[in-house]
């Protein structure tokens, strides 16, 4: 039978052992309090369940069976996501790749693994906290890398997603142990001595059917594109329904006349709906497309066919086969066609791309290409996210891209070739975008990757 937390008696704990389990709840919880559930599968019996009971999340159990585990995600909705933790359950494992592959087929494809595994580095201090009676129960006998785990979860079939070390100082000392643990994993080769790490775990799971997909295009003043982006708009493989849903933002050169008039004319192909913004810029606009979308996958499509229309079912199959769960355009991969982008501007998306993969922990081959693809559910619990964090970005990139790597959903990136404007000319102002761009890096800096962030 599964356990709930009130029914869970915990032992008393050194102070110390409390806090350092306070540090990895508080990071694991950086994501868990926007899941469904939180799991914890088969604790050791040395297990006190105080990291259990101090992570945040609405809806907790302990499951000690497979049997249990597939009937706790049974009674989750269909597309719900779970966190199952694994605390220290690795280091006690002499045949970790059978226990992943026992686990995957229980693990629905909107659920994470979150592994605590003890730092390889310091397996002396264990074994010596052991010996001297300051840790329970039996030594650790299994300790694996970051590397070997990558290697582990693919056997098993899952793929690493998200890694954090956590846990430097194991006491408070007055304030000053906080401020320790946040600032030492961002330094250089010392950030190695944390006491664990919490990897985080995505099952590669195809999607069987054709989701339908919603197509939010924003547009401002580029009547000349209109036409063609629906024209040019692909069929989805496998018979996936589509609509398109435009949004317009205060143009003065006809945009929304243009679209009036070319809805009736497609109509046949796929529903087609329009929108005026009341309020102003790109983010604004996806936000309004977004909230009447009702299909089961969201994609951006920007109205000035810089990112061929055509490319959209690259991104729809790299999510169908289960690659990512979150499909993000790259435009720095190729050569780029005619003056499609300005050099300052090329200069400055290589930086945001290497700025943002650093405070985020993941390979981002561009972070402003405004082609991205996600599930609607995933954009519910974003939006959930941005309350918490701030709401400034004025393009959208980054409220997309920073809780998709806190979520560990998986981000991919699609190599497109960026083409010429054929009509209009750029809404972006590449100096005072890009130092709202800039504030938001810093501020990402500070919340996601040192944990600065509001209290809960």
């Amino acid at each position: 039978m599964t356990e709930s937390t009130e029914a869970k008696t915990t032992p008393k704990q050194p102070s110390w052992r409390r806090y350092v389990n306070s540090i990895l709840a508080e990071e694991i919880s950086t994501f868990t309090r926007y899941f469904d559930a939180l799991l914890q599968w088969s604790p050791r019996e040395s297990d006190s369940g105080v990291l259990f009971e101090a992570i945040e999340s609405p809806r907790k159990s302990v499951v000690h069976l497979e049997t249990e585990l597939a009937e706790e995600m049974r009674t989750i909705a269909p597309q719900g996501r779970a966190a199952v933790v694994l605390n220290g359950n690795l280091n006690h494992d002499l045949d970790i790749e059978k226990t992943l592959a026992n686990l995957r087929p229980h693990i629905n494809r909107e659920s994470r693994l979150v592994l605590v595994v003890y730092n390889p580095y310091l397996r002396f201090l264990y074994r010596l906290a052991n010996s001297f009676g300051l840790r329970s129960g039996e030594a650790p006998c299994t300790f694996v890398t970051e590397n070997d785990v990558q290697s582990l979860a693919k056997l098993g079939g899952f793929e690493v997603v998200r890694c954090r070390l956590a846990g430097y100082c194991p006491w408070r000392l007055g304030g000053v142990g906080d401020l320790i643990n946040k600032i030492m994993p961002v330094l250089p080769l010392i950030r190695w001595t944390a006491l664990a790490e919490i990897i985080t775990l995505r099952p590669i799971v195809a999607e069987e059917g054709a989701p339908s997909l919603s197509v939010v295009i924003p547009a401002r003043n580029e009547r000349g594109n209109i036409e063609n982006a629906l024209l040019r708009l692909p069929e989805l493989p496998g018979g996936g329904k589509l609509e398109v849903i435009f949004v317009e933002g205060h143009s003065n050169d006809g945009t929304w006349e243009e679209i009036q008039r070319v809805i009736p004319l497609y109509a046949q192909r796929f529903p087609i709906y329009a929108y005026q913004q009341t309020g102003k810029g790109k983010s604004d606009a996806v936000r309004l497309g977004f909230s009447k979308a009702s299909h089961d996958l969201l994609v951006i499509l920007d109205a000035d066919l810089t990112m061929p229309p055509e490319l959209l079912v690259r991104f729809y199959a790299a999510w169908r086969k289960g690659l990512g769960d979150f499909i993000n355009g790259n435009r720095l991969a190729y050569p780029m066609e005619g003056e499609a982008m300005r050099p300052l501007n090329h200069l400055g998306n290589l930086f945001f791309a290497k700025a943002v993969s650093y405070v985020l922990g993941a390979r981002l081959g561009d972070t402003l290409c405004g082609t991205k693809l996600m599930t609607r559910r995933d954009y519910a619990r974003m939006t959930a996210w941005r309350k918490d964090f701030g709401d400034f970005d004025p393009f959208g990139d980054f409220e997309m891209l920073f809780p998709a790597a806190l979520f560990a959903l998986g981000i991919v990136d699609v190599p497109i070739r960026y083409r010429d404007r054929t009509y209009g000319s750029t809404n972006i102002s590449r100096f005072r975008h890009g130092w709202m761009l800039l504030k938001m890096t810093m501020l990402g800096f500070f919340r996601a990757k040192l944990g600065m962030v509001a209290d809960h």
